[in-house]
């Protein structure tokens, strides 16, 4: 049995977790609430710890458990995507710091740690709800110490902190509302158990470090390309679970107008695909369409990389590919980052001022160092982000206090009311105006999303068929819709109770034009007193998002 843990030991014990979640990713990603295909929280956390366990894999020594911890909560807070993978890195922050100035730990440091990790999470979170991660972990530490001060064992620590964590997660579902009505425990928490259930079987013997991550059945040889002149910007990496006979010929045929170095392995219940293009978000909404995303991932070359006549140039006057640029010098008193998916939706905030734009949105959630690395870039002293998606607004918090600059998190749920909040910026205005104007924005407009069931399910009385059309206002279902006509017959009475003026209809990039002006003007006549305006938003994975003001 044993007593203490070394850096070594530290190390393993979070790539073992790392292993966990990547090997049950869609598991936890299926525990989403609605079936929608945006379930994200186990790509979220396995993104996130996967951020420190490339960094431990990359280091040419191990540190004492101090140093250890340290380099993973730093990974971690540049890392962190989504809520889920934000709570992650407070978790592992606090650890940090209740690991500090120790050689090796004992499992009592150990378990007092934990509840330092909790105590930083729920300070962090504005609204701490009970039924999450957050209820699993606490409940997990706080049976570490107890245990601790019976049994100097870190197996028998472990094992009360798992024992307790599992219950706890079979709690969620009476404690969360929302898992109630869809009879499903929190996904957070489950991957949080799964971290657990792995670390403890490292120190039992029954698990070891995978030390091929990440290496699937057929994997191709990537690293031949690596040095390539970088034509397309984004290297994208998927596997897409089959949900349908439809030939892999028509993907490797579009991959092959929209980018190059294109390797598509198609086995029996699953399609392996790497490209690189300029156009992510179109390759993984094509990927949708022959069934459920398992992985999803989509690095910049041009940060990764240095260009050819940087490699021609002495090492140590290369840049780090991973180094988050240092703040610009301000311009302007006030500058603003905008968060989005879609072409059409970036030149649209861009024309109404966004200073820098952050890719990602549904199944594409950016890292806390992408919005960090926007915010440094904009020449402002004052930088307001909009997240413009309830699982960002996190991790764009962790940027304040990393920069010099003062950045100012507008919690903007949706893309429709970043718009509406973006349309009343005004350089004459001061910050803490503007601050004002912008919140005040958010609650002037209603979001409907519109997008397909990703799965046959039932929630709170709706019967939901896998490929119907899938609808959500402000976050609530309204129902599935097996035609178009029948969503907007749907629709209508939830829009006309909320007696619009405005109504914007954004449509993504599966839309064809004619189809997006048909559905518009159908939805125009059934509320003749709201001026309809249609827009190319180009996001993926929504069909159509609707603006209601």
């Amino acid at each position: 049995m044993r007593e203490y843990i070394d850096g070594a030991a530290l190390r393993d014990m979070v790539l073992c977790a790392y292993d966990a979640l990547e090997a049950n990713e869609q598991a936890i990603n299926e525990l989403n609430v609605f079936p929608v295909p945006d379930g994200d929280t186990g790509a979220n956390m396995r993104l996130t710890l996967g951020s420190a366990a490339a960094d431990l894999r990359q280091a040419s020594s191990v540190g004492n458990v101090t140093e250890t911890a340290a380099r993973v909560a730093s990974a971690l807070l540049r890392g962190a995507r989504g809520n889920s993978g934000v709570i992650l890195s407070l978790l592992f922050r606090g650890l940090s710091k209740g690991l500090k100035g120790l050689e090796t730990a004992t499992a009592e440091d150990y378990a007092k740690a934990m509840t330092s990790g909790v105590e930083a999470a729920y300070k962090a979170v504005m609204k701490p709800a009970e039924g999450t991660i957050l209820t699993v972990s606490r409940l997990a530490a706080e049976a570490a110490v107890k245990k601790a001060e019976e049994s100097s064992y870190f197996e028998e620590v472990i094992f009360a902190a798992l024992e307790s964590a599992k219950a706890a997660l079979e709690q969620t579902v009476e404690q969360n509302p929302v898992l109630k009505k869809a009879g499903v425990v929190d996904a957070g928490g489950y991957g949080y158990v799964l971290m657990l259930e792995a670390m403890l079987g490292w120190m039992e013997g029954r698990v070891t470090v995978n030390q091929t991550p990440g290496a699937p059945k057929a994997k191709a040889d990537f690293g031949a390309i690596a040095d390539e002149d970088i034509k397309y910007t984004y290297c994208t990496e998927f596997i897409v679970r089959r949900a349908n006979k439809k030939s892999p010929d028509l993907l490797r045929a579009y991959l092959g107008n929209i980018g190059d170095s294109i390797v598509l392995v198609d086995e029996d219940d699953i399609i392996k695909v790497h490209v690189h293009t300029n156009v992510p978000g179109k390759v993984l909404t094509q990927a949708l369409t022959y069934g459920a995303l398992i992985t999803a991932k989509v690095e910049n070359m041009r940060e990764q990389h240095t260009s050819l006549e940087e490699q021609a140039a002495p090492a140590q006057e290369q840049a780090d590919p991973h180094a988050i640029p240092d703040p610009v010098p301000a311009e302007k008193p006030v500058g603003t980052v905008c968060v989005c998916a879609g072409d059409g939706l970036e030149e649209l905030f861009r024309q109404l001022g966004a200073d820098g734009i952050v890719s990602g949105g549904q199944t594409m959630n950016p890292a806390t160092e992408d919005i960090l690395r926007a915010v440094n870039l904009t020449p402002a002293d004052t930088v307001f982000v909009f997240p413009n998606n309830k699982n960002i607004i996190m991790a764009a918090e962790q940027c304040i206090p990393m920069t010099t600059k003062k950045v100012i998190v507008i919690p903007s749920r949706t893309v429709c009311q970043g718009i509406s909040a973006m349309m009343r910026l005004s350089p004459d205005m001061s910050a803490e105006d503007l601050q004002a104007d912008f919140t005040d924005a958010l609650s002037t407009v209603h979001t409907i999303q519109i997008t397909y069931a990703a799965r046959d399910s039932e929630f709170d009385g709706h019967h939901i068929k896998a490929g119907e059309y899938l609808t959500l206002m402000d976050g609530q279902l309204v129902g599935s819709f097996a035609d178009t006509d029948s969503l907007v017959s749907g629709l209508d009475p939830a829009i006309a109770d909320l007696e619009p003026e405005f109504v914007t209809v954004y449509y993504g990039q599966d839309v064809a034009e004619a189809d997006a002006e048909s559905f518009s003007n159908t939805l125009a006549g059934k509320l003749p007193d709201a001026e309809t305006s249609l827009i190319r938003g180009g996001q993926p994975v929504y069909y159509y998002m609707i603006s209601v003001e």
